[in-house]
């Protein structure tokens, strides 16, 4: 269970954070993007703590890592909501300050769904040879002669 903060201790967590932090903090858009978000999950029930506990991510005290399973468990959300409803804040309110909270938690933040999983590279890939696309036997009728 994430600790509570006093409106002091908040504040002195505040005042250490960088400008960016702050702005997204009390950004109108950042409270329209939560409100929009509890609308389609069907959550907004649960608005006032899922923006307590942004702004607890946001000020550092909660990991964004930890944000999904906070909210599934504190708000009794069952998982795919809780999923789909943490992934949307992730897009809109945590990406475009990733930078800044990967420096304020001092690790490396990584999406909550693992990519698909990659090939193996082939021999020509694996030792930088590149193979040259076909070239088109037949005159391309769309393409402009620089003459």
């Amino acid at each position: 269970m994430p600790k509570k903060y006093t409106q002091e201790q908040f504040w002195k967590l505040y005042e250490k954070l960088p400008q960016e932090l702050k702005d997204a903090l009390f950004a109108e858009e950042t409270g329209n993007n939560i409100s929009e978000i509890c609308k389609r999950n069907k959550v907004e029930e649960n608005l006032e703590e899922i923006v307590d506990y942004v702004g607890q991510v946001l000020v550092g005290v909660l990991p964004p890592e930890d944000f999904q399973e906070t909210i599934e468990k504190e708000l009794n959300l069952e998982k795919e909501v809780a999923k789909k409803t943490a992934h949307e804040i992730n897009r809109f309110i945590f990406y475009p300050v990733k930078p800044v909270l990967e420096q304020l938690y001092g690790m490396e933040i990584t999406p909550s769904e693992k990519p698909a999983e990659m090939k193996e590279p082939s021999s020509a890939e694996a030792t930088g040879d590149k193979e040259k696309p076909p070239t088109p036997s037949e005159k391309d009728a769309y393409r402009e002669s620089i003459e």
